[in-house]
């Protein structure tokens, strides 16, 4: 009997090969704002909750403040609870067992896995943006009796940066896993999302960390693939990954396709945020808005073209703003123009300051900052 209550999710925030650094500075990748109103992390988390996972564990990064600020008790994903619900495994530092990837961790935390009772375990990235139902994945897993279930995409055009790439039987057996710094068009993608027993995955994590492993991924899946019987599920809706500014900038974009948006956050399945009550978006008389996304809060007084815009954001009269993202309580005063570019929190562009990137490689202007 298919009950995704005996699945325990982990989501792993020890995100590696991520090059967004200018985002990153004070704050990890998977807490980065996204589509408006929402992190990246919102993305995995609701879709576990969607499924019916009530035990969930978050493998924390480091520098943990920015998810703990985000995710708190959890009770805006209904996982503040008695039982069960939102813990947070930590990272152990360790000065004698220098730590360079996140395997240690872990390993370190084999009694949060040892002392709950669900019978798998469901392992995600916190980076990822789709939505999907786990349900089907658990079913596909007890059906082929796999030792692990890893899903993939299909990747639909030319993508740069580190992936983990798949070849499958026509059953789903996975006959190869390999790394690529590019993939191409028809390839089979990782999203790093990984379905397995729990008891075979504390015996899998011990026996790869006490032989000297150091990725969870890498060490102890790519590398040791053929010592595993694994299937391979496809996820064929939107999958996005956020590792490069690039990447990200793409992926705000996307969300500016009405396909898109109604895919992640119009379905059956609804993508949770902590929750900031504020006043509706204010258009003004001189207001012009197109093909744009603007957060609650949000005056507008000038122009606005494909971009999006968090909440509080303000935009002046005569102002234009294109192709860009605009974070939380941004002021973009009279007469300034900004095309594609991305405006971190508290950002000021003074009146008739013109601010202009190149079209897939868009201009970062820092928290805090005024021009």
């Amino acid at each position: 009997m298919i009950n995704v209550k005996n699945v325990m999710g982990i989501i792993n925030l020890q995100e590696e090969n991520s090059f967004i650094r200018e985002l990153t500075e004070k704050r990890n990748v998977e807490s980065i704002p996204f589509a408006g109103r929402y992190r990246l992390i919102d993305f995995s988390l609701s879709c576990m909750v969607n499924s019916g996972i009530i035990n969930v564990g978050v493998m924390l990064p480091n520098n943990p403040r920015s998810v703990l600020d985000h995710l708190r008790s959890g009770k805006d994903w209904d996982l503040a609870r008695r039982h069960d619900g939102l813990f947070y495994l930590p990272a152990v530092e360790d000065d004698d067992v220098p730590c360079r990837g996140d395997l240690k961790n872990f390993y370190d935390n084999l009694d949060f896995f040892e002392h709950h009772s669900q019978q798998y375990v469901l392992l995600a990235k916190g980076s990822y943006i789709y939505n999907m139902d786990f349900n089907e994945l658990l079913r596909f897993h007890q059906n082929t009796g796999a030792d692990l279930t890893v899903v993939y995409h299909t990747a639909t055009e030319e993508q740069e940066g580190r992936s983990i790439v798949l070849e499958t039987a026509e059953n789903g057996l996975v006959e190869d896993m390999a790394v690529r710094n590019t993939v191409y068009d028809g390839t089979k993608v990782s999203m790093g999302i990984v379905l397995v027993s729990r008891r075979f995955f504390i015996d899998m994590v011990r026996d790869s960390f006490e032989h000297g492993g150091e990725s969870l991924m890498l060490d102890t899946l790519v590398r040791r693939f053929k010592d595993y019987n694994i299937y391979a599920y496809e996820h064929d809706g939107y999958v996005a990954h956020v590792d490069s500014t690039a990447s990200y900038y793409k992926a705000n974009m996307d969300i500016l396709q009405p396909e898109v948006w109604e895919e992640l956050f119009m379905g059956n399945n609804s993508i949770y945020t902590k929750v900031k009550d504020a006043v509706p978006v204010q258009y003004k008389e001189s207001a012009e808005v197109d093909n744009s996304l603007l957060a609650n809060g949000c005056v507008v007084r000038g122009k606005v073209e494909n971009s999006i815009l968090f909440r509080g954001v303000n935009v002046g009269k005569n102002a234009t703003i294109k192709n860009s993202i605009i974070m939380q309580k941004c002021d973009i005063q009279d007469g300034a123009l900004i095309e594609n570019v991305i405006c971190d929190k508290n950002v000021v562009i003074t009146k008739e300051k013109w601010l202009k990137g190149a079209p897939n490689y868009p201009l970062i202007v820092k928290k805090n900052v005024v021009i």
